[in-house]
């Protein structure tokens, strides 16, 4: 540790972001869903915001961030101009090469045909709601939803929650009727329950950043929550009648 503080500051801010990028796009996903993409780059961009204005407070700080880098781009040192070659050349080749090659468009079929509601499983495919539909039920459920759900979906069911606009794909809109009420209540209990981690390959790329809500909600107030969805979005579920 002792070694860390004569370690120049550029160094220290690169580890930095680098720990952070990996931390949010790798580590935390034994702990959590993955996160979007577009969340880790607004976390990147703050902590990039932040280790700035941190840096620029006081100018020789500033000076002490900037030395390595200018000591690299002015030596003649043998060792040093082959390691410039590389960073200024081939690190800017490889990034636009990869660019290219993610923005060409390619004709290859995909290798599984995409299916925007995948069958759940057999042991979710046959079940019911158990509860009863009653008032207290529904209010039951809506506190759930409020507390686990409306952040993403929206206090209004309507997909646009405080935290919705960091999500690529959207969370779902249930008041729109081409949602949940062309689906079974067995169908969502199984979406609820499993989360993103729980698709089928067929149902991919989803990206879905639902969590798997069975490891922290009882089925019976998952049920609680489903029923509150379709009594507040004004739709019924779809039965086989």
């Amino acid at each position: 540790m002792s070694g860390m503080k004569h370690l120049p500051i550029f160094y220290k801010v690169v580890g930095f972001l680098a720990v952070f990028y990996i931390f949010f796009k790798y580590l935390i996903n034994f702990v959590m869903p993955p996160l979007p993409q577009s969340l880790i780059l607004m976390y990147l961009f703050l902590a990039i915001v932040a280790t700035t204005l941190y840096i620029s407070l006081f100018e020789e700080r500033m000076q002490e961030f900037w030395d390595p880098v200018l000591r690299f781009i002015r030596s003649n040192e043998g060792a040093t101009t082959g390691v410039r070659w590389v960073v200024l050349v081939v690190v800017p080749f490889l990034a636009g090469f990869s660019t290219f090659q993610k923005l060409t468009p390619t004709a290859t079929p995909p290798l599984e045909q995409r299916v925007i509601h995948p069958a759940p499983p057999r042991e979710y495919a046959q079940l019911y709601n158990p509860i009863p539909h009653t008032p207290e039920n529904i209010l039951a459920g809506k506190g759930m939803f409020i507390a686990y759900c409306s952040p993403c979906h929206g206090p209004k069911l309507d997909g646009k929650g405080p935290a919705a606009a960091g999500f690529n794909p959207p969370p779902a809109n249930f008041v729109d009727p081409g949602t949940i009420a062309q689906l079974q209540e067995s169908f969502l209990f199984w979406r609820i329950s499993t989360g993103g981690v729980g698709l089928p390959v067929e149902g991919k790329p989803w990206n879905s950043a639902m969590p798997r809500w069975e490891t922290r909600i009882s089925p019976d107030n998952i049920w609680r929550i489903i029923m509150y969805e379709y009594e507040g979005s004004g739709h019924k579920p779809r039965t086989w009648e």
